[in-house]
């Protein structure tokens, strides 16, 4: 199409539009530009004070010329590029880039004065930048008045090196725009501190209104009112009922307008129908957030998915953050907040962690396990639908939240999972994170959430959490199990173990439950069946300062007529002065027994050194090698990162631009740019010549030298047990004669054999490397030694990139098949090392190039010098989003849906 002042337009790319969230944890909405904003760029001007329209054009300009909207408004999304932010329907900041040479481009900003300080040039700048690497602009420059301090600071702490100079009285600023590792870094850590302020305020309001309360017995209404005031909730509680002048002993209000005060959050109970209404009134009232408990949305079928996409884009479009809909609420239990917005009436005790869940109706039954347990909880999220606030929202303020120690998630979806990737691999470094995630196998996404399922199998979904370091449970009795221990109990240094019990069969039992889990049984110390707390204590003691034992398994079942409450206490005393972790079966009970408890000075109903009890031994040892696993995660160094440095990443990007120019819906790589995108990442693809006919073959042996093997490489015929299809060592024209009278006799058709000859590699264990690009986790590599036995029984490790040393010799050793590599009955110990470099290369090459599809190494020759490379694939597609949310903050997509602007 072309633009009114001739110059050809291009539609802008789809993911240049998004939701954002703001420095202070309220959302807004990003997008280009677009001509028919002529009206609102007027009206956001006229708001412009007249000292920030001057920092804009260094000069009095106290009105726009049609002209100058005209040019502000129409614009190439190609040259000259420009995004809007948007809230409440006005337009409230503007940015631009207009390409002033090939490869530079200048760069500016105005934001409304009234909403600077939110970091919006920030996200401009970020979104330009993303864009104009689409584009091919590599360097922006600036010119900034000196004073104007504020913007100079927004250039340098988006993280690039940013070079200036003076001319005239001007600063001129410039800086390349590569997403470099400082730069990912900054904007991570400004998106950290955004999503983490919005969850601030669900947790420590000063008000909430409670929009549907009522007057009737077991309706939700009622129910969120008693719980706020029941739970002792220390802020203001605001009943919001058109019909009623009074709900429990609160005076009510006809619209959340109508309270005079402030509101900070709102609870949500009316028919779903009736909710969009509550938003506009919560957006005029300046409410940050709403608690939407109503139902009747996704999770009800079409009608109840495009109510729901329509909340959640009113919402954002107002700067509102929403959990649920469908939820249970939210719980505080810090004693300066004490907050129970939840239809839950167990407000569960004071502790150390953080739980977030997305049913609500297992919601419930979890606050009733924790409070049984006498786990304790600091806050607690059930999200339902999981439409807007997610679990990696709630990770980014845990993070930081003093009072959470141990994350606890179960989880239903995964709605990014590359960022859950990127903020449970941070946050499991400072804090252990247990999740329960259902439908592991089936892949499923319950009908409420909407997400899209993950393409990647179930392996590599479960290797993405060990990789963040996420403690992965079967069951919700197992995460409790691990939470209690995490939360109480010190981390142990290694796997070896010391029983101590009063129980020989036990005691036995404990040391095969260790064994099956990878634990070493170290010292087993058998006391009699009615020892004395004296015996018990030297046994204890003398375990724990052992230098061999990291941990301790304690058993004591109570001989008749005997409680064990000097046995409680003595565990109780040794588990407080521990630095090593102690586990128990005590009297068969489960959680953190009253017996076994330690005062908290935080007010926590158990504090640190309290003994976890499980009602069985075995639950008690996997709980302790959970924990274990966790520990040696965190001791253990990533070691190098990916060399790049020795990667040509030009000539590589060059060869995919060529393929999709000749090919745009995407093309399977021929073998000469196969081979030289290889060699841009180091990898030596062996070339394999084809042939057609007898004297072709013979003809390319001569040229090779000789010593090759002729093979049939059709996809029916490849990788067949028996290796009928190929002949090897061949060194002369009659040895190719023959083997090409032996192929064609076992081939039912040689013609379409698709015949290779190739230089025979020195002997080795055949492996494979494979990577592909999914649509939500990005990058995965895989790894996995060839042959059909070992295919069918799935014997591959998973990594999502950018791997580092560590994660692929984890792939490497983690596989079952993995002794064929390290001189299995004999054999010669295989090259490792290049193995391990041939995994990062291919993750590299894969990370590097979203456009690759998939990339297969499907034969390589692991040998004792080194590994061959023989036979490899690879499709490029053109990509709609290139992992733009790698390099920008933006927050999920409304899918089917158009967002408010």
């Amino acid at each position: 199409m072309s633009g009114t002042d001739g110059v050809t337009t291009i539609e802008p790319p789809r993911h240049w539009e998004a939701d954002v969230i703001l420095r202070d944890g309220k959302t807004a909405h990003i997008r280009p530009i677009r001509a028919e904003d002529a009206e609102l760029l007027v009206q956001f001007y006229e708001r412009v004070s007249e000292r920030s329209k001057y920092y804009r054009f260094f000069s009095p300009m106290p009105y726009l010329s049609d002209r100058d909207v005209t040019r502000f408004t129409q614009v190439d999304h190609d040259q000259r590029v420009a995004f809007v932010l948007t809230l409440q329907g006005q337009m409230i900041a503007v940015g631009r880039y207009d390409v002033v040479k090939a490869g530079e481009a200048e760069v500016a900003f105005l934001v409304e004065d009234q909403h600077q300080g939110r970091g919006i040039a920030q996200i401009l700048l970020e979104h330009l930048a993303q864009a104009g690497r689409e584009r091919g602009v590599e360097r922006f420059v600036a010119e900034v008045l000196p004073d104007n301090q504020r913007m100079i600071q927004t250039f340098r702490d988006a993280g690039y090196r940013v070079v200036s100079a003076y001319d005239e009285g001007v600063l001129q600023l410039e800086f390349s725009i590569e997403p470099t590792d400082t730069a990912i870094g900054m904007m991570q850590g400004r998106e950290h501190v955004a999503e983490a302020a919005s969850i601030h305020r669900f947790f420590n309001p000063a008000s909430v209104a409670v929009i549907g309360a009522s007057r009737r017995q077991d309706t939700i209404g009622q129910a969120l009112v008693r719980n706020l005031v029941t739970g002792d909730f220390t802020g203001r509680v605001y009943a919001v009922n058109p019909s009623a002048r009074a709900v429990s002993g609160l005076p009510t209000y006809t619209s959340v307008t109508d309270i005079q005060d402030d509101v900070d959050v709102a609870i949500v109970a009316v028919p779903a129908e009736s909710v969009e209404d509550v938003v506009l009134d919560c957006a005029a009232k300046g409410v940050h957030g709403l608690v939407v408990i109503s139902s009747g949305f996704a999770e009800t079928g079409e009608e109840g998915r495009q109510r729901q996409r329509r909340l959640v884009g009113l919402s954002r479009s107002y700067g509102v953050r929403l959990i649920g809909p469908n939820a249970l609420g939210i719980i505080n239990t810090d004693p300066d907040v004490s907050i129970n917005a939840s239809l839950s009436g167990v407000m569960p005790p004071r502790g150390r962690a953080g739980f977030f869940c997305q049913s609500g109706a297992l919601g419930s039954a979890i606050l009733e396990k924790v409070n049984n347990r006498g786990l304790g909880l600091s806050t607690f999220v059930s999200a339902g639908n999981r439409a807007d606030v997610s679990g990696n929202d709630l990770l980014q303020y845990w993070e930081e939240d003093e009072s959470t120690e141990v994350v606890m998630m179960y989880l239903e979806s995964i709605g990014n999972p590359r960022k859950f990737s990127r903020i449970a691999r941070r946050v499991s470094l400072r804090k252990p994170i247990i999740a329960v995630r259902s439908g592991r196998t089936t892949q499923g996404v319950p009908m409420g959430h909407a997400v899209r399922k993950i393409a990647a199998p179930p392996q590599a979904v479960d290797a993405m959490f060990r990789q963040a370091g996420v403690i992965q449970v079967d069951t919700l009795e197992d995460m409790f199990d691990v939470a209690q221990l995490a939360a109480h109990q010190p981390l142990p240094r290694g796997r070896r173990v010391a029983i101590v019990g009063n129980s020989d069969a036990l005691g036995l039992l404990a040391a095969d439950a260790a064994a099956a889990v990878g634990l070493v049984v170290d010292k087993q110390v058998a006391l009699s069946a009615e020892p004395t707390p004296e015996d018990f204590e030297d046994a204890l003691d003398d375990a724990i300062d052992d230098p061999d034992v990291d941990a301790v398994v304690v058993v004591y079942i109570p001989p008749l007529n005997v409680a064990g409450e000097q046995i409680a206490n003595v565990l109780a005393a040794v588990g407080e002065q521990s630095d090593k972790p102690l586990v128990s079966t005590f009297l068969g009970a489960e959680g953190i027994p009253e017996l076994l408890r330690v005062p908290d000075v935080a007010g926590s109903t158990a504090g640190r050194g309290s003994v976890p009890s499980y009602p069985a031994v075995e639950a008690a040892v996997r709980a302790l090698a959970r924990v274990v696993e966790y520990a040696v995660w965190l001791r253990t160094p990533d070691g190098r990162p990916p060399d790049a440095e020795s990667v040509d990443l030009a000539a590589a990007q060059s060869i995919i631009g060529r393929a999709l120019s000749a090919s745009p819906d995407g093309v399977d790589l021929g073998a000469d740019d196969l081979q030289q995108l290889l060699a841009a990442y180091g990898i030596d693809l062996w070339p394999a010549r084809p042939v057609t006919t007898l004297k072709e073959a013979q003809k390319v042996g001569r040229e090779l030298g000789w010593n090759v093997i002729l093979k049939a490489t059709a996809d029916h015929l490849r990788e067949r047990p028996d290796q009928a299809h190929v002949v090897r060592g061949i060194d002369s024209p009659s040895e190719m004669r023959d083997a090409w009278d032996d192929l064609a006799a076992v081939i039912d058709d040689p013609a379409a054999a698709s015949f290779v000859v190739q230089k025979l590699a020195p002997p080795g264990v055949p492996i494979s490397i494979r990577s592909l690009e999914d649509p939500l986790f990005g990058p995965v590599v895989s790894f996995g030694i060839s042959g059909p036995v070992i295919e069918l029984l799935a014997d591959v490790s998973y990594r999502i990139p950018p791997l580092y040393q560590h994660d692929a010799a984890s792939m490497v050793r983690e596989i079952r098949s993995s002794p064929m590599l390290f001189g299995y009955r004999g054999s010669e110990v295989v090259d490792v090392d290049e193995v391990e470099r041939l995994i990062q290369r291919v993750a590299q090459l894969q990370n590097d190039l979203p456009q690759v599809r998939s990339l297969e190494l499907s034969l390589v020759l692991a040998g004792a010098q080194g590994a061959s490379v023989l036979t490899a694939s690879a499709r490029v597609e053109p990509v709609a989003d290139p992992r733009s949310d790698w390099f920008v903050r933006r927050m999920p997509d409304l899918p089917g849906d158009t967002i408010p602007s």
